[in-house]
């Protein structure tokens, strides 16, 4: 099952960092290329079992139902339900811990997939660069 994985430094804490991003239906608020999303029930964003619906300047839509979420670990995994994207049974990371060295965050990003052998290596470059790395590179700007 093919991974596509980004991380990054942040300036501000990880307590900070996590405070925000723990919230599953805010990502429209901070990744770039999401033009709306909403949690499909209207409740709060940090339910295990809530489903967020994403929409892209191009009306593309993707749908993820939180799997699990992890206060102490400061980290959350979910499911992608619907997606424009060739992948199947794929499922994403976010987590968030200390640099205890100088009290930044560090932040990862990742998931796993599947998909036809042909379209494995560019899904997993879209995933890790096109949103990924992308999205922390928001996080980043948003935190400095």
């Amino acid at each position: 099952m093919p991974r596509s994985y980004a991380s990054a430094v942040l300036t501000s804490t990880a307590d900070e960092v996590w405070s925000y991003v723990r919230d599953f239906g805010n990502l429209a608020e901070w990744m770039p290329g999401v033009q709306t999303g909403v949690i499909e029930d209207g409740g709060p964003g940090d339910r295990v079992g809530c489903v967020r619906r994403l929409i892209d300047p191009g009306d593309s839509v993707f749908r993820e139902r939180l799997a699990g979420l992890d206060e102490a670990g400061r980290g959350y995994w979910y499911d992608i339900l619907e997606c424009p994207l060739p992948v199947r049974g794929a499922r994403g990371h976010l987590r968030v811990s200390p640099v205890t060295a100088t009290g930044q965050a560090f932040v990862e990003w990742w998931g796993e997939f599947s998909a036809d052998a042909a379209d494995e290596e560019a899904m997993t470059k879209t995933l890790a660069q096109g949103i990924y790395a992308t999205g922390l590179d928001a996080l980043a700007k948003r935190f400095s």
